[in-house]
């Protein structure tokens, strides 16, 4: 007899179970009882009431399996207006990714590294980042990785620019409006606490794996979340004593916002670029596992075929890329600091 029998029979509920039979596969535990002749399945004293535990005393309640096969139905069936409604807003997103991965692709060693470089000198004025980003990129070169570091870059381009893009007019909406910033800071809270892998799912079903958006928006998704709270914070941090003096002068909302906030707001912003910019490369090596291009594909191969070789020489890429980015950044946003303190 099952734990909870008499609990329904005392409510009178008896009839109300007995309506319907459990449908689907029959469960480990029932099978179990089954080969063991019991007709019940052994158990602990006292079960938690959960739905398999309650099942086995009514049909009519469903089991887990019937609750993850609701949500996976529900989600099929709104798929295609998902798809119909996502799809010609985020084709443009696949055609930048397949741009950007020709550009770099087609760019030619000679001039894309003297470019990169010399983007890294006018980004942070810095002969030693300048020097260790030549260095870097030349040696990614003598092991046969410059293309796929190419690759990996140009989507962190790509999707860092419409993380700011998006990121920083949220952002800066929500500074203004704390019933906004209420409203979103959930959303910022989830976006920021899920699995990196849970981003993938809905994903998989929404688009195909040849569409390089399915692992742009994955991207963007998970890493747009410091620009638009650095942003909310560094505009809430201005000093009010500088608000009321713009005032004063007769300034309205979007020269202020201009001319005065976002300017001292700007070392905060450019933390958050900062941190997006590496949490666009974290998800870039996850995205592999979607057809994302790039060295996260040689990470992949060398956990599937145990090349050890290969996911090191791989991984230290990713690393090289990575102080790159960060040094560069950061090396942008010490000059930042520097002329927010001069003025």
């Amino acid at each position: 007899m099952a734990f909870y029998d008499r609990l329904f029979q005392a409510f009178g509920l008896e009839n109300w179970c007995g309506q319907a039979e459990s449908g689907g596969a029959i469960s480990l535990a029932d099978l179990v009882a089954q080969n063991n002749g019991t007709g019940e399945a052994k158990g602990e004293f006292f079960p938690f009431p959960s739905l398999d535990n309650l099942n086995e005393s009514c049909a009519s309640i469903g089991q887990t399996r019937d609750v993850t096969k609701g949500i996976e139905d529900a989600f099929l069936s709104a798929k295609p207006y998902l798809k119909a409604f996502l799809d010609p807003i985020t084709q443009p997103l696949s055609w930048m990714l397949d741009g950007a991965l020709w550009l770099f692709a087609a760019t030619p060693w000679f001039i894309m590294i003297p470019l990169l470089v010399l983007v890294s000198w006018k980004a942070s004025r810095s002969a030693m980042v300048t020097g260790f980003v030549a260095f870097s990129i030349m040696l990614l070169a003598f092991v046969d990785h410059y293309d796929v570091a190419m690759q990996t870059l140009s989507i962190i381009a790509v999707c860092t620019g419409i993380s700011i893009l998006l990121g920083v007019p949220i952002g800066i909406a929500m500074s203004k409006s704390d019933r906004l910033q209420k409203a979103v800071v959930p959303i910022l809270d989830l976006l920021q606490t899920l699995p990196t892998f849970v981003y993938l799912i809905p994903l998989i079903f929404l688009f195909s794996v040849t569409e390089s958006k399915l692992y742009g928006i994955a991207i963007i998704l998970y890493a747009i979340v410091p620009v638009i709270r650095l942003t909310d914070l560094g505009i809430r941090l201005v000093d009010q004593d500088v608000v009321e003096a713009a005032n004063a002068f007769g300034m309205d909302g979007r020269q202020k916002l201009i001319k005065v906030e976002l300017p001292l707001a700007l070392p905060n912003i450019m933390a958050g670029v900062n941190q997006t910019i590496m949490m666009s490369l974290a998800m870039v090596v996850i995205a592999s596992l979607v057809s994302a291009p790039g060295l996260g594909v040689n990470v992949l191969r060398g956990i599937r075929n145990l090349e050890l070789g290969v996911g090191i020489v791989a991984g230290i890429g990713i690393v090289l890329l990575a102080v790159i980015l960060d040094r560069v950044s950061k090396a942008a946003l010490s000059r930042v600091d520097m002329t927010h303190k001069k003025h």
